[in-house]
């Protein structure tokens, strides 16, 4: 059954109406029609099974037949991604939602993208949302994980309060395997900096913040993998890519 993000207020009554992307999706892309099921989540976890009972040329109408709260069986982790150039933040946002990440801080370094490239794109942080909405509906998540505006590096690590946190350093690491308890923890943060790295004064307030450095091994990768490789481990490990999300 197709599956759809849209906002928690309308979720309300019996009836629900399609508009706007929702509509253009299911009505244009999916060529959908009347007497259909789909489901409609808020992106919190409320789920509503639906039934299309009318589409017109610029919206429509369906019927709310059930409704029930789901859960998302995800490791809980925060990817604290210092911006990397071009469009590959666009990247990790769209894989790390498949990937089970909760909430992405993109961050400025001294060696990221200049704060004022991204400053004179306005339309950029709608655009990770939308990126975040597909990439979590077509993954089949049941919540939407939570895109914050782009900041200075000192103010995210000021913020931050998750029970485990590492930072992806080169220099000074122990590696990853060896800092990962046994037991999951309750929440993690997992830190990874620009494409030239984080300079040792960054590293050093990291570390002040509780983060502890690792590594993958001898092989150094890029901004936008490293983050997907750290991912997948601990989903394995902690979450529902291994034995314990079965």
């Amino acid at each position: 059954m197709h599956r759809f993000f849209v906002s928690a207020d309308i979720l309300i009554g019996s009836e629900v109406p399609l508009a706007d992307e929702t509509y253009h999706h299911l009505a244009v892309v999916l060529r959908l029609a009347v007497g259909d099921d789909i489901l409609l989540l808020d992106g919190n976890g409320s789920v509503c099974h639906c039934r299309i009972a009318d589409l017109q040329k610029r919206g429509g109408r369906a019927k709310v037949l059930q409704r029930w709260q789901e859960t998302d069986t995800a490791f809980p982790i925060h990817l604290l991604q210092a911006l990397p150039k071009g469009d590959k933040m666009d990247l990790i946002l769209q894989k790390g939602t498949e990937l089970g990440i909760r909430q992405f801080s993109p961050l400025f370094c001294q060696r990221s993208v200049p704060k004022k490239a991204v400053e004179r794109s306005e339309q950029r942080c709608r655009r990770w949302q939308r990126i975040v909405s597909e990439a979590a509906r077509q993954s089949r998540r049941p919540l939407l994980p939570r895109v914050d505006a782009p900041r200075e590096l000192t103010k995210v690590l000021a913020d931050c309060d998750e029970e485990l946190r590492l930072m992806l350093w080169e220099e000074g690491s122990r590696l990853l395997h060896t800092a990962l308890p046994d037991v999951a923890p309750a929440s993690l943060a997992l830190l990874v900096g620009p494409e030239g790295g984080f300079n040792r004064e960054e590293a050093r307030q990291a570390m002040e913040s509780g983060f502890q450095p690792v590594s993958l091994g001898p092989r150094i990768l890029r901004s936008e993998t490293a983050g997907f490789a750290v991912t997948a481990i601990l989903q394995h490990r902690y979450g529902d890519l291994g034995s314990a999300g079965s």
